[in-house]
């Protein structure tokens, strides 16, 4: 598999390491990815993760405005600026500072949630909470759609 998906719920050591999920090691080592790069969340308290496809993306995104514009400034502060480099170390653990904790309101545990191209890392209750949220949200997403079909049948074209 070349995304991550799927969520893991791991302790961190009495050093305050954490093994990354082996699912996720592997993505990240189809990346060629020895490292992840890792920053606290513009809009949640969870930090966000991944290897070159994330790196890539954020990339694409800032590079969407022009240089030196207030715009593209302000995003390359927001990510790169609290960004860091997570070394992977030989038994697939890394660990996280305490900048990184303190935003995501981790204390001795984390959950891995796979995104796809990235992936976050959440204290367990937070992700709990944040689980049940977006459940609820797609589900009514989900009959919403639902009716819209039920009302404009796709074999009903004008």
């Amino acid at each position: 598999m070349d995304r991550f998906f799927s969520h893991f719920i791991l302790r961190l050591d009495a050093k305050g390491r954490v093994s990354v999920p082996a699912p996720f090691r592997a993505v990240l080592v189809r990346e060629a990815a020895d490292s992840l790069f890792c920053y606290p969340a513009l809009d949640r308290p969870a930090l966000e993760a991944g290897g070159r496809s994330l790196l890539a993306e954020i990339e694409d995104l800032i590079g969407r405005f022009p240089p030196f514009s207030e715009e593209r400034e302000q995003f390359a502060t927001a990510l790169y600026g609290t960004a860091e480099t997570l070394k992977l170390d030989p038994e697939g653990r890394v660990t996280l500072s305490d900048p990184l904790k303190d935003h995501a309101g981790i204390m001795d545990a984390v959950a891995f949630v796979g995104l796809g191209h990235k992936f976050q890392i959440w204290a367990p209750d937070r992700f709990s909470a944040r689980l049940s949220e977006a459940t609820g949200r797609m589900r009514t997403l989900k009959k919403r759609l639902g009716a819209e079909r039920a009302a404009n049948p796709q074999g009903a074209r004008e």
